[in-house]
């Protein structure tokens, strides 16, 4: 009989928006009819140039092993995305692909975290980055972050949890799934304090181009040793499944990661970057009518949301989420709460326990208007239930 599972699986919890679907796939299999408001991808096709590029590369039928880092022109072309963006003098040897900006943290954790390092985590977190931390045998410390505040980071919070054995800060902006956006005021304070006190900051910006008043912003432009940033294609162009994503970071960290990464997946798949590639060079703008969509969404979820007694919904600067809070029902229990919406009315919502913030349920508006628009009536009629009897 085998021994058994290694310890650090006592450590890890499964991705709870991945459970969401799970439960609601297996709900349609018996015929129900479920709204399904919690998946994380964009519900738009991705631009024809990426379909086309990856149609010729696969049709070419050679596709030999590459560089572990990724294809020279496709790490030029993110560099050069950065220095037309933002004026970050970012280099190739500065930029590794990954399959995806969740492979692109979990690779760096690798490289970076061990036993008896702190990873800082502001709250409320996307679900994996405390999981990522503890697999590699290191602590996550919660820094809270709060509404009134528009969830935004301070950067006295941040230096009340920093200690001698901080060795990074993990910071989604816009966030997962408050959809906060930090200024570049803000993204270069908590830079200084990286300095200051010599650790990492990681900055998450698989949502960057999703933003709707103001922005995009990068960390990019605040470029030394300490910044490290993560991007992806697949919320700006639709691209979920393509598996692509990079890190720009200093070269020190970046020949780390591309060691892990020449050990794991040897190189992301060819197919996709050619694709990528195009998303970069002939695709540029391909965020802009998926972000004027996701505001009119977004205004739709948010007012519809305020308009439920007990429900109060602050409105997101960026990525496609609405974080209400809904801490009036069911004693504030997320957890049951979305349990009673998915079973009994059958919308499917993420609770905002797994984020580390009860109270809160995390819906995505990245579903067409008049499923939005049903899913919110069921969703109403069902907290008005529960707020006349069980609140």
């Amino acid at each position: 009989m085998p021994r058994g599972l290694a310890n650090r699986m006592e450590r890890l919890s499964p991705s709870a928006t991945m459970e969401v679907r799970r439960r609601a796939e297996e709900l349609r299999r018996q015929g129900v009819e479920v709204i399904d408001l919690g998946p994380g991808e964009p519900d738009f096709p991705a631009p024809e140039p990426v379909r086309g590029a990856a149609k010729r590369a696969a049709a070419r039928g050679y596709a030999p092993y590459g560089p572990a880092a990724g294809l020279p022109e496709l790490r030029e072309a993110i560099a050069a995305r950065y220095r037309e963006d933002h004026g970050a003098a970012y280099s190739r040897e500065e930029v590794l692909v990954c399959a995806g900006a969740k492979h692109a943290l979990f690779t760096l954790a690798l490289a970076l975290f061990a036993g008896g390092d702190e990873v800082l985590i502001p709250t409320p977190y996307w679900v994996t980055y405390p999981e990522v931390v503890k697999l590699c045998g290191a602590a996550p410390i919660t820094v809270p972050t709060y509404p009134e505040d528009g969830f935004h980071l301070r950067a006295e919070a941040l230096a009340e949890r920093i200690s001698p054995r901080t060795k990074a800060l993990i910071l989604n902006s816009p966030c997962n799934p408050t959809g906060a956006l930090l200024s570049p005021g803000e993204l270069e304070g908590i830079v200084s304090l990286a300095q200051e006190h010599d650790f990492y900051v990681i900055f998450d910006e698989a949502y960057e181009l999703i933003v709707y008043e103001r922005g995009p912003f990068s960390a990019a432009p605040f470029k030394c040793e300490n910044v490290i940033v993560v991007g992806s294609l697949s919320k700006s162009h639709a691209m979920p499944g393509w598996r692509i994503g990079w890190i720009l970071g200093p070269r020190s960290a970046i020949r780390a990661v591309t060691a892990v990464q020449s050990h794991s997946i040897t190189h992301p798949c060819s197919v996709s970057q050619r694709a990528a590639f195009a998303a970069l060079t002939e695709a540029r703008d391909a965020a802009a009518p998926m972000v004027a969509e996701y505001r009119a969404r977004r205004d739709l979820v948010v007012a519809s949301l305020n308009r439920i007694p007990g429900v109060r919904c602050p409105t997101p600067e960026g990525a496609f989420y609405a974080f209400p809070d809904v801490s009036a029902f069911l004693g504030g229990d997320s957890v049951a709460l979305a349990r009673y919406l998915l079973e009994e009315v059958h919308v499917a919502v993420v609770p905002g326990r797994a984020f580390g913030r009860d109270g809160h349920l995390r819906l995505s508006f990245s579903r067409s208007r008049e499923e939005l628009a049903a899913g919110l009536a069921r969703l109403k009629e069902a907290l008005e239930v529960l707020g006349g009897s069980h609140a």
